[in-house]
């Protein structure tokens, strides 16, 4: 080994445990910590991030930390029924879902997109466990009602969005047997009616739903933008709960952001201690968020 080479090794040595040095607060005050994500987005659909994911979800579960991860599937979704030439239709964001339709979502995401969402944590080095929200009776769910309201005469009326459903309540006990055995919880956001019918369940609203129940330290929504922007289209850190009502007033939050941000809402209402919307097209974004002081993404807490 050349006098150079040691001195390369020595230096990169030293970076990794200065690393190591700044990282061990945040370790300590996550240690045993329940941490949400919802995952989706280009996040899952690129390979190289996936398997990004995958590792960041393993190391936290190496490091103390009790990780329950949520996925969404909606571009796998599109793509079978496409196969299957079934026609799709949304409204405000949601996914008209017939009988024929909720099987194929059941199948999709209970099936494919679960398993490999677990896979990529389980070849990182943590076993994960793929459930959906029927098992167990974990998430209990009712028919989502909406109503639109007509421009012209302004009547409202009832939309019929078919098996599209509400989280009613969630059974943490499957989720408690999984973490408590050492396993990560990889959850697909179907539910389960009284009488028994399915349910396809917005995947942001059952994570959000899934942290309240835990009463977890974290949400960490992972999206397709770097947090709640301003209307200079900078990033906002820290949003209190006040300050969101304000800011959809005012039109800083609009769109689809507004949705996500009142799942965050409805989060930190239900006793998570802060709900991040944070990119999650950036490699490692999970740790950059809970490892460096401020984070990375837009902390919604009380």
């Amino acid at each position: 080994m050349t006098e150079t080479t040691q001195a390369t090794d020595v230096a990169a040595a030293a970076e990794r445990a200065n690393v190591l040095a700044r990282a061990l607060p945040f370790l300590r005050r996550y240690a045993g910590a329940t941490i949400v994500v919802k995952y989706g987005g280009h996040a899952m659909g690129e390979e190289h991030l996936a398997a990004e994911f995958g590792r960041d979800i393993a190391l936290l579960k190496q490091v103390g930390v009790n990780p329950v991860v949520v996925h969404g599937g909606g571009p796998q979704i599109n793509a079978m029924l496409k196969r299957l030439a079934i026609q799709s239709t949304f409204i405000d964001g949601l996914r008209v879902t017939d009988a024929a339709m909720v099987e194929v979502v059941e199948m999709v995401l209970a099936g494919t997109v679960n398993k490999y969402v677990a896979n990529l944590i389980t070849q990182a080095g943590a076993l994960a466990v793929g459930v959906s929200g029927k098992d167990g009776g974990m998430i209990r769910a009712r028919k989502l009602s909406r109503t639109v309201k007509d421009p012209d005469s302004h009547i409202e009326r009832a939309l019929d969005l078919g098996f599209v459903g509400e989280p009613v309540a969630v059974d943490v006990r499957v989720i408690h047997a999984l973490t408590g055995g050492g396993l990560v919880p990889v959850i697909a956001p179907v539910g389960v009616g009284d009488d028994g019918q399915t349910y396809n369940i917005n995947a942001d609203t059952v994570a959000a739903a899934v942290a309240g129940a835990l009463h977890a330290t974290r949400l960490l929504m992972l999206t397709d933008v770097p947090g709640v922007l301003d209307k200079d289209k900078t990033l906002i850190n820290e949003l209190t709960l006040t300050d969101v009502d304000a800011r959809i007033a005012d039109g800083t939050i609009t769109g689809g952001m507004i949705p996500k941000v009142e799942n965050c809402v409805e989060a930190v209402r239900l006793g998570v201690k802060g709900a991040v919307i944070l990119d999650g097209r950036v490699p490692h974004a999970c740790l950059l968020e809970l490892f460096t002081e401020g984070g990375t993404g837009t902390i919604i807490r009380r």
